[in-house]
């Protein structure tokens, strides 16, 4: 009877430590974004312009489709970006998420040559650095180049904000290079 108490404890106790010493793994994060699709849209005179950059396979499948933008010279557009995750069933408006999570995304435009574009008058986030979900864009004389539209995701390191207005801090959520016609 004794043999069997003490093995019955010993056979509880390995249960108890195996089962209180198992680790919880943490569910996994998505650090980044997965964009498949953005959609830059130019207001001006109550017109909008719509030009998409269309990746579903993502980098490294297919190439991506990507449109022409063409604005008129000297004028002053109102710009809003889309983003959606078109794998999931519904789509996924990413927009809103960037929206709600603006101290932690920056949205950096480089025109090629500087001088076709000038984007500026972003909006902000709570500690007012940029975001660019929404700017505003001159243009000047008629001409081609290129704009680079890359958004930064700058999440806080040790529950710190790292995001301070530079494109230098952070990994990035989506880089994808127009076409642009201003004629």
């Amino acid at each position: 009877m004794k043999l069997t108490k003490k093995t019955l404890l010993m056979a509880t106790l390995a249960f108890v430590l195996v089962v209180g010493c198992k680790k919880d793994e943490p569910a996994p994060q998505e650090d980044n974004e997965n964009l498949t699709t953005v959609r830059l849209k130019f207001t001006e005179g109550g017109v909008t312009k719509t030009f998409l950059f269309k990746d579903l396979d993502g980098i490294g499948g297919n190439a991506p489709t990507i449109d022409k933008i063409s604005l008129d010279a000297n004028k002053t557009y109102a710009l809003a970006v889309e983003m959606l995750d078109e794998t999931k069933t519904p789509v996924v408006n990413v927009t809103e998420e960037i929206q709600e999570q603006k101290d932690e995304h920056l949205f950096e435009y480089v025109s090629t040559p500087a001088s076709l574009l000038t984007v500026s008058g972003k909006d902000k986030d709570s500690r007012g650095f940029d975001v660019g979900l929404t700017a505003t864009v001159k243009t000047a004389v008629a001409g081609t180049g290129k704009l680079q539209v890359v958004l930064h995701h700058q999440p806080p390191v040790n529950g710190s904000p790292i995001k301070n207005g530079s494109y230098t801090v952070g990994s990035i959520d989506f880089d994808g290079t127009f076409d642009v016609e201003v004629k």
